[in-house]
């Protein structure tokens, strides 16, 4: 039974009995619907608008296999039609229709709450020449637009919502539940297609009445919501609430952890505010409306998380459960909620206030792992700097940084070694004809790797937490210093349960990725245009806000030249960003009593880097493929030129023929060169051939 309903959610097996086909006075096919309850059907507003005056809803999937036809009309108020702001960003477009003669209970369904990206989804709708319904599949791309839509990439080009579509039911192909309605399909000028849905969450804000037929979890936990006791909703952190927006519009950071303190009402308050504006389902209209008053870069994306929790007071188990229901893990509850977890290829946007407030937070660490190494984004926020928040940058942040950066540097290294000898040695066997140049490329993964090997070495000045271990960490109140030593020895004893000294495996670990890169300056491998020397770390965010994967990018007057291409990668927005909150709360955190922090350096952009390998990797690819071609080219060339040579030594019987024999000389001089020039190669065969034909010495193709 559906949650609420009748029917199994969406069986692929049969015709559902929540489906409905509505047409319009012309008894034409205006659209689809969702039988929600005994009288009630949900549709798209241009449905209706379609359908004119008169609207009859068709109940395909009767459970008597008839198709009983009943007049419909709009439920009062409960219709929103579609507006475009000016950006024609769409809004609305959701109606419900009251039936005349109601339907039985069992075929209807109710809508679910569910996490959706990645998910693969079906819907059943009523396309031309399908009058009866057919099932449409299609995969979660992500949100989109400032109104919570969801857009869906078809499976096949012949799956793409079309006409008789909008107002399906969407349900997801895992848990068959109804997890939101179709709106329309669409083929851009580009010949992409996708299909876009409204999600449970949309709907329920758009019509409010229809939350008691929406089930399964709220994305945000009723403690993170605005109270009337609560800091004023007035207060507002401008630059944290920037960074929050950031993120929650996908930054590019995986891991984010930020520091509210019990004290700071500014910072609470614009907490609540991004945990609010980022849920489809509590987001104001509003904020909607791009001329909004709030401050610029303040407002998230719609749907920018999927699920957010306050962890005080409670355990890591109770936390994964709450994340298993909303990803629809519920399908083996006899598992424990993270092995379900980790054993699922879903993925969520993640929001926890209050890590270090949980009942444990070592096993919440654990879940998170997990989350982020399953690909999840995730929000952390902690109420003090201290020995759980560090813990958790560790694990998070500081450690997962130095994993992927040496994956990185193995993979440059391997660009700029193997696969680079591969194509010289390529150019050395035929001209590049038609090939893009790729010297440049490989000096700029020679620089990269050579940034990344220096930003290695520098690690043997840094703090675990990834900041410079001789200045005050601004990560602590003012007045505040720490030592390396101190923080080591914390961790050490903070964690005695597990059996592990966390202090000397983390000096372990960084040791050890230090070991293989001294005396890089020795390295072939690195760009002779950079000097030697540590590089200098950027100051961490002064709120905390720190993330090592999003560093300052390489300052322009370091002669890193990595190409126009490269430079597109930039997001000068960001750095705009940054820089801005950076002056605001200068001083923020800053000690009165010690001079400032060494000045900001270049650090390396792994992301960036990351990009620049996948594009060195593919044109690498590309060449050697297409100088394989001219080789293959060529020594079929040198057989054919062998062949005919046969062929005319054969038949000139002991005669010599001096103008033909120049020709196989010069055609077979350019096959032997190195390298060999194909095109003039062929030309030089195609003309011995010719003469040899026209001797008739035959055809040796």
């Amino acid at each position: 039974m559906a949650a609420g309903g009748g029917d199994p959610a969406a069986s692929p097996m049969k015709t559902p009995s929540w489906a409905v086909r509505i047409r319009g006075a012309d008894g034409e096919i205006a659209g689809a619907g969702i039988l929600l309850t005994p009288d009630q059907v949900l549709t798209c507003a241009h449905v209706v608008d379609r359908a004119a005056a008169r609207l009859t809803a068709e109940f395909v999937g009767a459970t008597d296999h008839s198709v009983p036809a009943v007049p419909a009309r709009v439920d009062g108020t409960a219709y929103v039609p579609e507006t475009r702001d000016a950006d024609g960003d769409p809004s609305g477009d959701v109606a419900l229709l009251r039936l005349e003669r109601p339907r039985p209970v069992e075929e209807t369904v109710r809508l679910h709450r569910l996490s959706a990206p990645g998910r693969e989804v079906r819907m059943y709708g009523f396309p031309y020449a399908h009058n009866g319904g057919i099932w449409f599949r299609s995969t979660v791309v992500g949100g989109c637009g400032r109104d919570g839509q969801v857009q869906l990439s078809p499976v096949s080009p012949g799956e793409l919502a079309s006409p008789g579509c909008s107002g399906a039911g969407v349900a997801d192909s895992r848990t068959g539940e109804v997890i939101g309605m179709v709106l329309s399909g669409q083929l851009d000028q580009h010949g992409n297609r996708f299909s876009f849905m409204s999600p449970a969450e949309t709907i329920a804000r758009h019509l409010p009445g229809l939350k008691p037929h929406i089930v399964g979890p709220t994305a945000v936990d009723e403690r993170l919501l605005p109270t009337d006791d609560g800091p004023s909703p007035d207060l507002l952190d401008e630059p944290f609430a920037q960074r929050l927006a950031a993120w929650l519009r996908d930054d590019g950071s995986q891991v984010k952890i930020s520091v509210v303190g019990p004290g700071d009402a500014a910072r609470a308050a614009t907490l609540r505010r991004a945990i609010t504006l980022a849920d489809r389902e509590l987001r104001t209209a509003v904020s909607i409306d791009r001329a909004s008053l709030d401050p610029p870069g303040t407002v998230p994306s719609a749907g920018g998380h999927d699920l957010a929790v306050d962890a005080s007071g409670v355990t890591a188990t109770e936390i994964a459960e709450r994340i298993a229901d909303r990803m629809g893990l519920w399908q083996h509850p006899e598992d424990p909620p993270i092995d379900r977890i980790r054993a699922s290829r879903s993925t969520l946007n993640l929001v926890v206030v209050g890590v270090d407030e949980a009942i444990d937070p070592l096993p919440l660490l654990d879940l998170l792992e997990v989350l982020r190494a399953g690909g999840s984004r995730l929000l952390l926020v902690f109420r003090t700097a201290g020995d759980c928040h560090r813990l958790a940058r560790d694990r998070l942040l500081t450690r997962p940084a130095r994993e992927r950066r040496a994956r990185l540097v193995e993979r440059l290294r391997d660009l700029t070694g193997p696969l680079a000898e591969d194509l010289h040695e390529r150019l050395a066997a035929v001209v590049p004809h038609g090939l893009r140049p790729l010297d440049s490329d490989l000096v700029a993964a020679h620089a990269a790797l050579a940034d990344l090997l220096r930003a290695d070495d520098a690690d043997g000045e840094r703090d675990p937490a990834g900041g410079p271990a001789r200045d005050r960490d601004p990560d602590q109140p003012p007045g505040r210093v720490r030592g390396a030593d101190r923080d080591s020895d914390r961790d050490r004893h903070w964690d005695p349960g597990r059996g592990r000294d966390l202090g000397r495996e983390r000096d372990r670990d960084v040791d050890r990725d230090r070991r293989p890169d001294r005396g890089h300056d020795r390295d072939p491998d690195r760009d002779p245009d950079q000097p030697p020397g540590p590089v200098r770390y950027a100051d961490r965010d002064p709120d905390l806000d720190w993330d090592p994967d999003r560093v300052r990018h390489p300052d322009p007057g370091r002669d890193l030249d990595l190409g126009r291409e490269r430079d597109r990668d930039l997001d000068p927005e960001r750095d705009r960003d940054v820089d801005r909150d950076r002056r605001a709360d200068r001083g923020h955190d800053q000690d009165p009593g010690r001079a400032p922090a060494r000045g900001a350096g270049p650090v390396p952009d792994l992301g960036r880097y990351e990009r620049l390998a996948d594009r060195v990797a593919g044109r690498l690819a590309a060449g050697v493929a297409e100088l394989d071609r001219l080789r293959d080219r060529r020594d079929e060339l040198a057989g054919r030129l062998r062949g005919y040579h046969v062929l005319h030594q054969h038949s000139l019987q002991g005669e010599e023929d001096p103008a033909v024999d120049d020709l196989y000389l010069r055609a077979h001089a350019l096959l032997r060169a190195r390298p060999c020039d194909v095109r003039a190669a062929e030309a030089a065969v195609d003309a011995y051939t010719r003469r040899v034909d026209g001797h008739g010495g035959g055809d040796a193709r």
